[in-house]
């Protein structure tokens, strides 16, 4: 599987028109033609989705999406009225150390839909704005896998990732030799981690929505301390 970065696409608008063209699937053509910005169109000019999985493990190529969660928003207003979330059914079997993870049990998906059946919801959600995650090898390795199992076609689409952001800022804060002889280390750039740093309040981790309203209250926050509303999108997607 094909893992794509900045480095790899560097125009995502005519990107996503050529996978459209090449689509078979009615509903990942809708997705692709639906677009994305143009690289210098600002922050303060995009539209947004937080997006989070649950699953039954790190791999994506052994394990399931079991749990979606998602909401809109700007950097100005989070729009919870709006925010989504499903259950679904694991192809594999749930492991008890994931259970205590996340608190969902096999009860919770006894009647939960198989991916396919909320696709297009889910696409038509996702369509035309631009995702963000907090750690982008889960939801976009997770997702595109998933599809190739089902429909035998993948899916790619550019992510902000705040855990990439985070990474970047605590990096950059670890270096310099003041630094070095201080034997500074990185700050953990885990969810919970990176909000206190923003004095964002602690919310319950591993809730597919609350995960999805963490990580777009964490980029906004983000944006504030580090860059600009006029910062351009090409500086932060992947």
């Amino acid at each position: 599987m094909t893992n794509f970065s900045n480095q790899a696409i560097l125009n995502w608008q005519a990107f996503l028109e050529l996978k459209g063209q090449n689509s078979k699937d009615r509903r990942l053509h809708d997705f692709y033609h639906a677009g994305t910005y143009h690289n210098e169109t600002p922050l303060s000019d995009i539209e947004f989705v937080a997006l989070d999985f649950e699953t039954t493990g790190l791999d994506s190529q052994k394990n399931s999406i079991i749990s979606i969660g998602l909401v809109p928003f700007t950097l100005q207003r989070i729009f919870c009225r709006k925010a989504k979330k499903w259950y679904l059914n694991p192809k594999d079997k749930l492991q008890e150390d994931s259970i205590i993870i996340h608190g969902i049990t096999h009860s919770d998906l006894q009647d939960a839909p198989d991916l396919l059946l909320i696709l297009e919801q889910l696409l038509n959600e996702l369509a035309g704005k631009v995702v963000v995650v907090h750690y982008r090898h889960i939801e976009r390795d997770f997702l595109d896998h998933t599809l190739r199992m089902l429909i035998n076609e993948g899916i790619v689409f550019p992510v902000i990732d705040t855990m990439q952001i985070e990474a970047n800022v605590q990096r950059e804060k670890s270096q310099g030799l003041f630094n070095f002889f201080k034997r500074k280390r990185t700050e953990s750039i885990r969810l919970a981690n990176s909000r206190e740093r923003y004095h964002l309040p602690a919310y319950a981790p591993h809730d597919a929505l609350t995960d999805a309203i963490a990580t777009a209250e964490l980029l906004q926050a983000q944006i504030k301390y580090h860059f600009s509303p006029d910062t351009a999108i090409k500086n932060l997607w992947l």
